[in-house]
């Protein structure tokens, strides 16, 4: 660890810290649909799609008509990437004359992450994908999963904020207006800094150069014996990069152009680059605590949920860094380790360009938030360095997290600790004058339950079972890591890999498919059905017996639930995972 590596990550904080207060104004103007410096071109737009689309703007709707539009325009979303992917061969832009994507079961895998805002990657996107899927598809989707997950945190803070009201809004509206004023302008001036780096952006076919030195390739024939191929050449591939990559940042998605997503040099080039990915991952998230606290009248609260997020991002990142500095002990005699340990730990599986500080970092802020972009090999990772994205997606992302989805999903643990606070004082709990009754409770209970149910379950099966071994590309507990990972990132809507797991295959694929619709939809509707019955109730000033929300001590009682509730329900997986494995690596063996 050194003073340059923690400069780099105290910076970025800083410029988090600093987009916090005018990114949670905007945002809040926004959705209570006051004026904003973007009208006059923004407004004519919006008022044409709703022509078109025969929205009526005024109509407000209960929560159940709120979840049913949001989960019919999910089902014809996924429908429709689904037949461009099955239909690529026949659809423009396709320099490459790429095929339909197959197998069907990978099609539907696709689908139904990008339609979560997973973006769960089973395959090699330049050797898939088509600039037409890569745009109109998954880019598309990008853009549509990202407003679906910021349009429900905001039915949810409409839901703290009204009384004796039975609606929430209007779906369609919250989501043009996400769409048109928080998504598109940003991700248009994202897109040319970004090209500004270096970042593709072209319609090209892929280039083909000829190799300096032809190289011996060494593959095995249909009849199981070893052919050797000489290649002379190398295909250059490139498209349409920057513009998929800054939404993929900027609405926490994390799905890449390239296989190797942003340790790719033509989505990641520079420091700067990758500077401006990590703020564009945390941007919104953190911009949303203050929208918060001001369209319920406490900024001071929305503070609190900031600070919360923010003690835990600085004590994940810290265990990566520290870990990933310490590097492997087993190598501390060689003289391998000598040079490599002593310039900064482990350098397996990073780039040297961002070294180990900035790969720790970016580790930290991907799966903190759901966006799965990476730019490491989490797989390369010490046993504690790996722990800590698992750990982060394992408490729901909800530090800073997902656009919308982790500030929905902190507010279901912001329910229980308010439930817990009353239940020490011997009061009925209230939050921000709604009284938190049984109702709620069982709802927000549901949303903690689902999570790991859906998890353990598919990680148990595909452990014991041969479909799921026989992807396993590592024993013993890094092994049953990379399968514990897969699900967790699917269930929470991350998307990020650990790796060494041959996800393409008809178990995985449809497996990790329905894991990632489970744990978008199935926590969902309980959480709007939170905010229904919030809405109604009416407003009870505080007293003597009420527990503050905007103190301190409310932020340590935050945190402490979020980590006791991930603690109690994953801490066995993680012990025969990579907490075992760190222990095995002090016992001299590796995986």
């Amino acid at each position: 660890m050194t003073v340059n590596g923690w400069l780099q990550i105290l910076v970025f904080l800083a410029l988090i810290f600093a987009v916090t207060k005018p990114m949670g104004v905007f945002m809040a103007r926004v959705f209570s649909r006051e004026k904003t410096f973007m009208d006059p071109v923004l407004r004519p737009i919006e008022r044409l799609l709703y022509r078109i689309t025969g929205v009526d703007e005024n109509h407000e709707m209960r929560w159940t008509e709120y979840a049913i539009s949001m989960l019919l325009f999910s089902a014809v979303s996924m429908i429709l990437l689904y037949l461009i992917q099955r239909l690529q061969g026949f659809l423009p832009l396709n320099p490459q004359k790429f095929g339909a994507v197959n197998p069907p079961h990978l099609a539907f895998n696709t689908a139904a992450s990008f339609t979560t805002n997973t973006n769960w990657q089973a395959y090699s996107g330049e050797s898939t994908m088509s600039y037409f899927t890569q745009m109109a598809g998954l880019a598309y989707h990008n853009f549509a999963s990202a407003a679906v997950g910021i349009a429900l945190a905001i039915a949810f803070i409409r839901g703290i904020t009204r009384r004796q009201m039975q609606t929430l809004g209007n779906f369609w509206v919250d989501f043009v207006r996400c769409c048109l004023w928080v998504l598109l302008p940003f991700s248009v001036v994202g897109a040319l800094l970004l090209v500004s780096q270096g970042v593709v952006q072209n319609f090209r076919p892929y280039d083909k150069v000829a190799l300096v030195e032809p190289q011996q390739v060494q593959t095995t024939g249909s009849d199981g014996k070893p052919v050797t191929t000489t290649v002379t050449e190398q295909t250059i591939a490139q498209g349409p990069v920057a513009s998929q990559e800054v939404i993929k940042e900027w609405g926490t998605n994390g799905g890449g152009f390239f296989n190797a997503n942003s340790a790719h040099p033509f989505e990641n080039p520079t420091p700067l680059s990758n500077l401006i990915e990590l703020f564009s991952i945390f941007a919104i998230g953190a911009g949303l605590t203050y929208t918060l606290g001001r369209m319920t009248g406490s900024q001071r609260h929305g503070w609190a949920v900031w600070s919360a997020m923010a003690i835990l991002f600085l004590a994940g990142v810290t265990v990566a860094y520290w870990a990933e500095a310490r590097g492997n002990p087993l190598l501390a005699s060689t003289d391998q380790h000598a040079s490599a340990f002593q310039a900064g730990g482990n350098m397996e599986g990073k780039e040297v360009r961002f070294g180990i500080a900035n790969s720790a970092l970016f580790a930290t802020v991907t799966t903190d938030a759901s966006c799965g972009a990476i730019n490491g090999w989490h797989d390369s990772f010490t046993p504690l360095g790996g722990m800590v994205p698992l750990v982060n997606i394992m408490l729901s992302e909800v530090i800073f997290g997902g656009v919308g989805s982790g500030m929905y999903g902190m507010l279901i643990y912001i329910v229980l600790a308010v439930f817990i606070a009353g239940l020490m004082v011997g009061r009925t709990p209230e939050y921000l004058g709604k009284k938190i009754e049984a109702y709620d409770v069982k709802m927000a209970m549901l949303v903690a339950l689902v999570f790991p149910l859906i998890i353990l379950t598919l990680t148990g099966i595909s452990s014991v079972r041969g479909f799921g071994t026989s992807s396993i590309a590592n024993p013993g507990p890094h092994g049953f890591t990379e399968v514990l990972y897969a699900f967790t990132s699917g269930a929470a809507n991350n998307g990020s890999a650990f790796g060494g797991l041959t996800a393409s295959t008809p178990w995985y694929d449809t497996s990790i498919g329905f894991d990632t619709l489970l744990g978008r939809f199935f926590m969902i509707i309980p959480m709007l059905a939170i905010a229904g019955n919030l809405a109604q109730k009416k407003y009870v000033p505080p007293s003597l017996g009420t527990f503050p929300v905007t103190t301190p001590l409310f932020t340590v009682l935050l945190i402490g639930v979020i980590l006791i509730v991930g603690a109690l329900t994953f801490f066995p997986a993680l012990s025969l995972g990579p907490i075992l494995e760190h222990l095995l690596m002090g016992a001299g063996k590796t995986f």
